[in-house]
């Protein structure tokens, strides 16, 4: 089989791509390069260079590299710019993956990943969230992500898809330092990049229903997170197309652990040596004070488990930072 990842060439996109090839199968990327990196991808993927809205482009992809299924990463994922630009969000984001189906639909592919969020629960009441926790996303971001699920299903059943839907709970860590995430949106980047500047990261708020007051969330080391593409791309392959094999697969990727700022902060001081104390501020709107995975369906419907710890994604991410950041070298 040969799967087109779009968004390939982007943080996530080229460790799928890297964990894909290192399981026998063959790839081809679709990158628009604005915040992808060509380097990043393993020398035996083919780059093309272009957006999801370019049908003529997608379909020509498809028939040239005699895609088999896709892996559809690409995509506007800042919360606050899409409360900024929600028309933006959902024109990429939503109009984006309508016209990818079209092409895909046309071409006969049958098989399809969507990179989706944790983003689509909102502020789920919960302790664990499970796949049948009520989606309630809080922003544009989220609602394209939610959008996105459901447009992917109903063409799906439809057109005779086999689909995955894939909601990523918090990402980090790389495979190799070149692989690293270069943005600084995410908390392990952010205080990476403060520690750097000889600041104390920030702490949004100490005063949750938590045990040290702060939020806890659930990290996912991006090899894990790739490694669960590669589980779903070979699940939906084995099930194949034919009368009656259709699926639509909703997993949450997450560990069923969660790890809150504090706790972080302090394991981002251990790996780095920067041990300047965080400071905490006024809680930022919209926050939850909880969001863990229920990892239970994905374990049972791909035989996918994580392999890597918190500090393994903090020591990880650091190699990365500093090879991305010179400066960070000196401090």
């Amino acid at each position: 089989m040969t799967w087109l990842i779009t968004g390939g060439a982007g943080y996530i996109g080229a460790h799928v791509a890297r964990a894909l090839t290192a399981a026998g199968e063959s790839a081809v990327a679709l990158d628009d390069l604005s915040s992808g990196d060509a380097d990043r991808l393993p020398a035996q993927v083919p780059l093309v260079r272009g957006t999801v809205q370019d049908r003529a482009l997608v379909e020509g992809t498809l028939a040239r590299h005699h895609v088999t299924g896709v892996i559809h990463l690409a995509a506007r994922k800042q919360v606050g710019e899409s409360v900024e630009q929600p028309l933006r969000y959902y024109e990429e984001n939503v109009h984006g993956l309508a016209v990818l189906l079209e092409a895909v639909v046309a071409a006969g592919v049958r098989r399809f990943v969507f990179s989706s969020s944790a983003s689509v629960y909102g502020m789920p009441d919960v302790d664990v969230v499970t796949e049948d926790t009520p989606t309630v996303p809080m922003n544009p971001y989220g609602e394209t992500k939610l959008a996105g699920e459901w447009l992917v299903r109903s063409a799906g059943r439809a057109h005779g898809l086999t689909t995955c839907c894939l909601r990523y709970f918090n990402v980090a860590g790389a495979a190799e330092p070149a692989l690293a995430d270069t943005g600084v949106f995410n908390i392990v980047p952010m205080y990476f990049d403060a520690l750097t500047r000889g600041e104390a990261p920030r702490i949004f708020g100490d005063d949750y229903p938590t045990p040290d007051g702060t939020c806890v969330r659930d990290y996912i080391h991006v090899e894990d997170l790739a490694e669960a593409h590669v589980a779903a791309a070979r699940t939906l392959a084995a099930r194949g197309d034919g009368p009656g094999s259709p699926t639509d697969l909703t997993l949450n990727v997450g560990t069923g652990e969660g790890v809150s700022v504090r706790e972080m902060a302090a394991v981002v001081a251990e790996v780095t040596g920067r041990t300047v104390p965080p400071r905490v501020v006024a809680r930022r709107p919209g926050d939850p004070a909880r969001v863990v995975a229920s990892a239970g369906r994905i374990r049972a419907e791909l035989g996918w488990e994580p392999r890597f710890a918190v500090r393994d994604m903090v020591a990880s991410a650091w190699e990365g930072w500093l090879a991305h950041h010179s400066r960070a070298e000196s401090g």
